[in-house]
């Protein structure tokens, strides 16, 4: 397999192009969860892939009401980071990703002091405060543990909360806005925003099975390597998920050797869960995707497709996100949120190859549109250089 068709799949499995899905939480579902450390571009990242054939395009408030109903919800899981993730696979996934969790966060909790009987306790202080419908911020939560007795502040109060979303007793609430006009995380019992799901629930080799077949049909072609990169799991470990997929669904996922490396992928075309019937996306595309995106962060063995060095670091004041032409790297990018407008610095690594008229500037401009049509806002593009500093 070339490397252009390796690109090409990705980004159909991904649903950069179409078919795309029906409805934020089919991406969701699809993907299995989406990394979100940066909530105002995690909430792009799941509008980018819904399909706007026949329908308006999904904007910032219809993602931000998914996570306030709790279809959609944030929490730490996985390597663990920040990720939105269904309420339909919360459960499963949490108990799959306990155990390894809370070994990696092991020498942590030493060094903050939170051992058994200490996240025993505060995690019944943290229950109790929420309960009944009554979604707090981190702020609150800390008020809340002071007050039991609790010391509860920087990275022993972010470790306290994690343990007990690790835990499967807290997950996100309804967000507020801040006097600023962000949007501030709060946090929720489990119990109440996620269904209690099948019973039996999965065991461990289910849900092995079941990472592995919506990790590699939404992300592949893609190697044990990068599964395990993503997920926290060892190799191992998804090995032992692709075999019992294979098993499970003999026809649903494909292997190919790379440069002596097995790659697997979805066999037999779309998920039957995308939006059908869309036209394939015109050639010469820009897509702007924020650094975490799953087509960055959904491989780590082999993210060299992409081209580039992505995820970066900000030097100089240079844009973090990510610039992709027809699915690799391009250049960067990052907005500016004011009452009246979107302000976009895009930053091409070939600025002069988007003279006025080009095909380039033409599909640059085509994604300042979908943009501004996802934050409800006009969308401007600002010289390069401009300070931003408004909320993002």
């Amino acid at each position: 397999m070339e490397p252009d068709e390796v690109v090409r799949l990705r980004l159909q499995a991904q649903m950069l192009r179409e078919p795309r899905a029906g409805s934020p939480g089919t991406a969701l579902r699809r993907l299995l969860a989406v990394q979100a450390q940066e909530f105002p571009y995690a909430r792009w990242s799941l509008a980018q892939r819904v399909s706007s054939t026949g329908r308006a395009a999904v904007t910032a408030a219809d993602i931000e009401q998914a996570v306030a109903d709790g279809t959609v919800l944030r929490t730490h899981i996985l390597r663990p980071t920040w990720h939105f993730v269904h309420r339909e696979d919360l459960r499963w996934l949490t108990a799959l990703s306990a155990p390894r969790l809370h070994g990696l966060n092991a020498l942590t909790y030493r060094r903050t002091g939170i051992d058994a009987a200490t996240a025993g306790r505060t995690a019944e202080v943290l229950a109790g405060a929420v309960a009944g419908g009554h979604h707090l911020t981190r702020e609150q939560l800390a008020e809340e543990l002071r007050a039991a007795g609790f010391e509860a502040s920087g990275l022993r109060l972010a470790y306290i909360i994690m343990q007990a979303e690790v835990s499967g007793i807290l997950t996100s609430g309804t967000p507020v806005r801040s006097p600023g006009g962000a949007l501030k995380q709060t946090y929720a019992l489990i119990d109440e925003r996620v269904p209690a799901g099948p019973q039996p629930a999965p065991d461990r080799e289910e849900a092995l099975a079941e990472l592995a077949f919506r990790y590699f049909t939404s992300r592949g072609p893609a190697t044990a390597k990068d599964c395990a990169g993503w997920s926290g799991l060892t190799v191992t470990d998804v090995r032992k998920g692709v075999r019992l997929a294979r098993e499970a669904r003999p026809d649903a996922l494909a292997a190919t050797m790379i440069d002596g490396v097995e790659h697997y992928f979805a066999a037999g075309g779309a998920d039957p869960g995308s939006q059908a019937g869309g036209t394939p996306d015109p050639g010469q595309r820009i897509d702007l995707v924020q650094c975490y995106d799953e087509y960055i962060m959904g491989y780590f063995a082999t993210r060299h497709y992409m081209g580039g060095g992505a995820p970066a670091f900000p030097f100089a004041g240079e844009p973090i996100h990510v610039v992709l032409l027809d699915g690799r790297t391009a250049g960067s990018w990052r907005h500016r949120l004011l009452p009246d407008r979107c302000e976009l610095d895009i930053r091409l690594h070939d600025p002069a190859a988007a003279t006025t008229g080009s095909p380039l500037a033409a599909a640059v401009q085509e994604a300042v549109d979908r943009y501004a049509a996802f934050t409800g806002l006009p969308a401007v593009r600002v010289p390069s250089g401009t300070k931003l500093e408004g909320h993002t």
